[in-house]
């Protein structure tokens, strides 16, 4: 009787201990994803243009991860070009990190990859084509994965707030009239009216300093964007086609705020809700309330919001260069909006942003610069003795003409400007 008791507490527990095998196998591996990289039609409102997306719409579909878990996701290009994904700030083997001539070859024409690693971490992340200006012309989508543990915060429920900054133009022909005019897409250049006002504001020769200054670098104080001319979107959505979220007053909304630009850095605002920052880029941090935050490129943060009033919100995302705008809308119910704020008036850099300290600074004291003391450096290089005195006269005299001509011309350059602004300023007056 004994021994029958105990078989059976053996097979019990070798039924208990298969079955948990299983579940923990099962649980192992995630569901495999299908993935395929297409031509798509991408409408802002404002603009319709042919772009690249993945599923057949751009942004991509959310993938939901579980840490712990093995990933397997294949990935099929129906393009005419070589594409490839990337998995952005997820710890993988380098083999899946897609990134061509680094990683892999690339997936090309008619081809499928299968992606095939663990998930090791939790949070928000995205994936985007790493292949030519894939990505900027619609080539992303978002990445959620939930943690082993719970969060160490509460939520009733979540929203992908996916960033990006769509132009009428491809990435290659953006690279292409970048390449021939730096400023070709600065729509905001200072005008000689801006220069007068200035020179009012800070007198003639502090103004004409600082145009030089900038002319020095070849730039302008308006050089906050690359690239203006952009509708931003939130979620594939302009302000027009307003994508909304859904929520519960008095529920707890994680918003995860992703910005897949390629170029412009936003600034977050939710009017009438204070908004505490709970995640960057994928880790959890020490909560934070603000009223306001900055998303730089590629970067990721979480936000946790409590609407308690029976009102709509609007999530106001304005460029930093305050050349374009967005607004999503939380709301509890659809067709519901709030105002859409006003985008502000956008600042210029000045000669602290580029690192450098201008006060008491003049152009002439430039020649300064060139005049570079030998004799230390001769002192630590004896081998340097042997070099033929003629040579050495032959530097210190281009040196020496250097020194006198740079306050030369550089007066002439202020002389030519100002007879330029004297005329300019004569011909408006007539």
């Amino acid at each position: 009787m004994n021994d029958k008791i105990s078989n059976l507490k053996a097979m019990f527990s070798a039924a208990v201990l298969g079955t948990v095998t299983m579940l923990s196998t099962v649980g192992a591996h995630a569901a495999t994803y299908d993935i395929t990289v297409d031509p798509v039609t991408i409408d802002t409102g404002t603009f319709v243009k042919s772009g690249i997306g993945y599923n057949g719409a751009s942004p991509g579909p959310v993938l939901r991860f579980k840490e712990g878990e093995d990933v397997i996701i294949n990935v099929t290009n129906n393009l005419k070009e070589t594409t490839s994904v990337h998995w952005h700030g997820l710890i993988l083997p380098f083999q899946m990190d897609g990134v061509p001539t680094i990683s892999y070859d690339g997936i090309e024409p008619g081809e499928t990859f299968t992606y095939s690693f663990p998930i090791s971490q939790s949070g928000t992340y995205w994936f985007h084509s790493h292949s030519g200006f894939q990505e900027p012309d619609g080539a992303y989508g978002a990445i959620i994965i939930e943690p082993e543990k719970r969060d160490p915060f509460r939520y009733d429920r979540e929203y992908v707030v996916q960033l990006t900054d769509a132009h009428p133009h491809a990435g290659s022909r953006i690279m292409r009239n970048l390449k021939m005019m730096p400023d070709y897409y600065n729509r905001q250049q200072q005008t000689f009216g801006d220069f007068l006002d200035d020179a009012e504001k800070n007198g003639m020769d502090a103004t004409i300093d600082d145009r030089m200054a900038w002319g020095d670098m070849r730039m302008m104080a308006t050089d906050i964007e690359d690239v203006q001319g952009f509708t931003a979107l939130i979620n594939g959505k302009s302000t027009d086609q307003n994508w909304t979220g859904i929520f519960e007053p008095g529920e707890r909304i994680r918003l995860r705020f992703i910005n897949s630009s390629a170029m412009a850095y936003y600034d977050i605002r939710i009017p009438g809700l204070q908004m505490t920052v709970v995640s960057a880029d994928g880790n959890n941090v020490q909560p934070v309330k603000v009223d306001e935050f900055r998303i730089a490129v590629a970067e990721t943060y979480d936000v946790i919001v409590r609407p308690k009033d029976n009102k709509a919100f609007t999530i106001f995302a304005e460029s930093m260069g305050r050349s374009a705008s967005v607004r999503g809308t939380l709301s509890p119910q659809d067709g519901m909006t709030a105002e859409v704020p006003e985008a502000r008036e956008p600042a210029l850099l000045t000669m602290a942003d580029m690192g450098m300290n201008m006060e008491g600074m003049d152009h002439s004291n430039m020649a300064g610069m060139m005049n570079m003391d030998q004799s230390s450096m001769d002192e630590d290089t004896p081998a340097m003795m042997d070099m033929e005195q003629s040579e050495t006269m032959e530097q210190s005299e281009t040196m020496e003409m250097a020194e006198n001509s740079c306050p030369m011309q550089i007066s002439r350059r202020k002389n030519r400007f100002m007879n330029t602004v004297r005329q300019r300023v004569k011909s408006n007056c007539a």
